[in-house]
């Protein structure tokens, strides 16, 4: 029996429906448990889907992390892992067509290597590592723009994503929504700016999806990542086409003043919507490969290539980035930099929940109505066409026309002045005798 075998054994792990839970309940987001255990964010993620299951040492650092608050834990110091709340550099697509996965096999994100950090003293603690200095960048405040996620407990900061949420078992609808629009709303108009360029569209974008969003609350509250549904409706209804009609949306808005983030803010308006997007969701949203291509309803190769090509175009630009040696360090200077455009801007604030839940109402209530108004007129009109119809079929008549190839007709001339005196003559003499054979004529 090999090691991994014996060590699944030893450390048996909950159901994949109760390990989301115990992580919440001991306050861990994803970020941090990756972080401890030494895996992807994702990897996290498909543990708690029952995709896959670890093994080995990382089940067993797995195992205790979420293991129930009242279940003893070992005293050794040495088998417990470290919590730290150091941001981990999101993995770089390893080549510019990625391998597509074989369908019906599970795809599991590659482990990084662990390194060590040092320990804080609870877990969730927003303590910074003595290695990474405060530099009063974009990288001190990411959850203003990154992957939102319900607010924690007081004293956590949660980077992680949308999948981390709090449970709302207890809230009604209304209280719900109005949490997740307080939480992902700010962030996502500035997430929208910098993918159209425009404020009014990027605040009228969010505003529309979180509409769209109450109408299907429902579905979307049973979502695994509420905040992507409305994150995807945001993005699509601005980056639709029909917006260039509109006279207020033709043209983006002014550019930064600021010379650095003017050449940033120019070199991501060059690039195509899709390439545009797929930049956002992977450098600065945070989402893995597999994650950005299904949200942009691509193939996995496809996004890595649009990947790719955007952090060309935009490294040419700015060849400050050029710099790093590895994909790993560009992708954290892209979010770094795209974060600090985003926050330097000023954006419109989007308008208070209660208001979007209103007006939401009110446009499903105006189109239901003239749905309702439709119907009834086309029953109307069915009905005055059922009344008014003829019972039977009339042939109609056909029109005259002049019929060709005929000869003319035939029939008595014209009488002669001497045939009507015969005519005459004939008519008042009698009716038999000889002198019918020979009239005389005078």
């Amino acid at each position: 029996m090999t090691r991994s075998t014996t060590a699944s054994a030893a450390a048996p792990l909950p159901v994949p429906q109760e390990r989301r839970r115990l992580r919440e309940e001991r306050s861990l987001s994803e970020e941090q448990v990756a972080t401890a255990v030494g895996v992807t964010r994702a990897t996290v993620r498909s543990w708690e889907t029952g995709r896959t299951n670890p093994k080995g040492q990382k089940r067993e650092a797995y195992a205790l992390l979420i293991a129930p608050a009242g279940k003893p834990q070992p005293s050794d110091s040495n088998t417990r892992p470290k919590i730290t709340a150091k941001r981990v550099a999101r993995p770089s697509p390893p080549s510019p067509v990625p391998r597509t996965p074989v369908r019906g096999t599970p795809q599991t994100s590659t482990p990084e290597p662990s390194t060590p950090q040092p320990p804080v003293e609870a877990p969730g603690s927003t303590t910074m590592s003595p290695t990474e200095p405060d530099t009063g960048t974009y990288a001190d405040h990411p959850a203003t723009i990154d992957h939102p996620g319900p607010a924690g407990p007081p004293g956590t900061s949660d980077t992680s994503d949308t999948s981390d949420t709090s449970d709302t078992s207890g809230l009604s609808a209304e209280e719900a929504f109005d949490a997740l629009y307080t939480h992902t709303a700010p962030g996502l108009v500035r997430q929208t700016y910098l993918l159209t360029g425009r404020r009014g569209l990027s605040r009228e974008s969010v505003e529309r999806a979180f509409q769209l969003a109450w109408q299907r609350w429902p579905e979307v509250a049973v979502d695994r990542d509420p905040a992507g549904w409305v994150r995807a409706a945001a993005y699509e209804y601005a980056m639709s086409p029909w917006h260039r009609l509109r006279h207020a949306h033709r043209h983006p808005d002014a550019p930064p003043t600021e010379p650095k983030r003017r050449a940033l803010f120019d070199a991501l308006l060059e690039l195509p919507p899709a390439y545009r997007r797929t930049l956002l969701l992977y450098d600065v949203v945070g989402l893995d490969l597999p994650e950005t291509a299904a949200e942009t309803e691509a193939s996995t190769p496809a996004a890595a290539n649009r990947l790719l090509t955007a952090r060309a175009v935009v490294v040419e630009r700015l060849p400050e980035l050029a710099d790093p040696e590895s994909p790993e360090e560009v992708s954290g200077l892209l979010h770094d930099r795209l974060g600090a455009l985003a926050l330097a801007e000023h954006v419109p604030t989007p308008a208070p929940a209660r208001t979007v839940r209103m007006v939401s109402e009110r446009r499903a209530r105006l189109w239901t109505r003239a749905a309702i108004s439709f119907v009834a007129a086309l029953i109307g009109v069915t009905a005055l066409t059922l009344h008014t119809a003829p019972t039977q079929y009339e042939q109609p008549l056909a029109p005259a026309e002049r019929v060709g190839g005929v000869p003319p007709r035939g029939g008595p001339q014209k009488l002669t002045p001497q045939n009507v005196e015969l005519q005459k003559a004939l008519r008042a003499e009698f009716a038999h005798g000889p002198e019918r054979l020979v009239p005389g004529i005078p």
